[in-house]
């Protein structure tokens, strides 16, 4: 059995040994889109993360059985034609969720906290010039007793309710399909979300709902020292919105994925005036060392599955 990995850039250091154990391995770190037919024409699975597999590539791959997708998000795949051409597609789906709960947490601690302000004070000097043993020239708020807003209550959803809940948060959800409901947590429709909540945080898939859901009408209406954090999907908040009322209020944003990854050189978000309202992270939150590992174990499993 022929297998191909075409981006394992993305798995980092992570052990790849397991693969040499059912066939012969070809591994990529990168895969442009006109390298991808070349590079898997003659084989029986390919891995992939985020490499696109369009219908014309798939058409010519005659020993092509499974797309194993070393994610969980599918939109990578044109899954009709896969389906109309009898190869199997399987992704992985929740060996990130410890990962990017800690990373919701990480994103929110350093912008609510005035991270970067602070350690600048110290490593600068001011800190030891200032005769005074604290600083309380960015004052910063508890979780304890504030609404926290969620968007998207699935699995990674219900882990942050439930970290943002020992910290003493008031959790409210907003379902973006409006057929979820979860009786542990109050669900309001997005607007008064919104105007309620002094931490928001997005967990949802992009779809035709979801795009561009908090434009820049949706986030003037968050009240002045909120906190907006996006782990989802690039694209469900508005980027240019996004770098606008970051400079027209103390709103502060947190983003860890983007529309387009990785982010232009060109991108709005990188011009703001008010930088330390912005908090940008490179779609880091799922690479947590354990679940990087529970993702290849994840797709070393469907091989076996379905094809050994």
């Amino acid at each position: 059995m022929k297998i191909v990995l075409l981006d394992a850039i993305t798995f980092g250091d992570t052990d790849l040994s397991g693969f040499d154990k059912l066939g012969e391995v070809t591994i990529y770190q990168k895969t442009l889109p006109q390298e991808t037919l070349e590079r898997i024409k003659e084989t029986d699975v390919v891995v992939t993360n985020k490499v696109v597999i369009t219908k014309e590539v798939m058409q010519q791959c005659p020993n092509l059985k499974l797309i194993a997708i070393a994610a969980t998000g599918m939109n990578n795949i044109d899954l009709d034609a896969a389906r109309s051409l009898g190869i199997e597609v399987r992704n992985v789906a929740g060996y990130s969720t410890a990962s990017v709960v800690q990373h919701t947490f990480a994103m929110l601690l350093y912008l609510l906290e005035h991270s970067r302000y602070y350690d600048d004070a110290v490593k600068s000097g001011s800190y030891s010039r200032s005769g005074v043993f604290t600083d309380v020239s960015r004052p910063f708020w508890e979780v304890a007793g504030k609404k926290w807003g969620i968007i998207g209550l699935g699995a990674i959803g219900k882990g942050v309710a439930e970290a943002a809940s020992a910290f003493g948060a008031e959790i409210l959800y907003y379902s973006t399909s409006g057929k979820n409901s979860f009786a542990k947590y109050k669900r309001v429709e997005l607007d008064e979300l919104l105007q309620e909540c002094s931490i928001v945080s997005v967990h949802a898939p992009l779809n035709e709902r979801t795009k561009n859901l908090l434009g820049y009408e949706k986030l003037v209406k968050v009240k002045e020292g909120s906190i907006i954090l996006n782990l989802g999907r690039g694209g469900i908040i508005d980027e240019a919105a996004a770098a606008k009322i970051v400079d027209e209020k103390e709103l502060y944003i947190g983003l860890d994925v983007f529309e387009k990854e990785p982010l232009p050189k060109d991108s709005p978000l990188l011009q703001v005036a008010h930088k330390e309202r912005l908090y940008l992270t490179p779609h880091i939150a799922w690479t947590s060392r354990e679940a990087r590992e529970k993702l290849i174990k994840g797709v070393i499993a469907n091989i076996k599955e379905i094809c050994c």
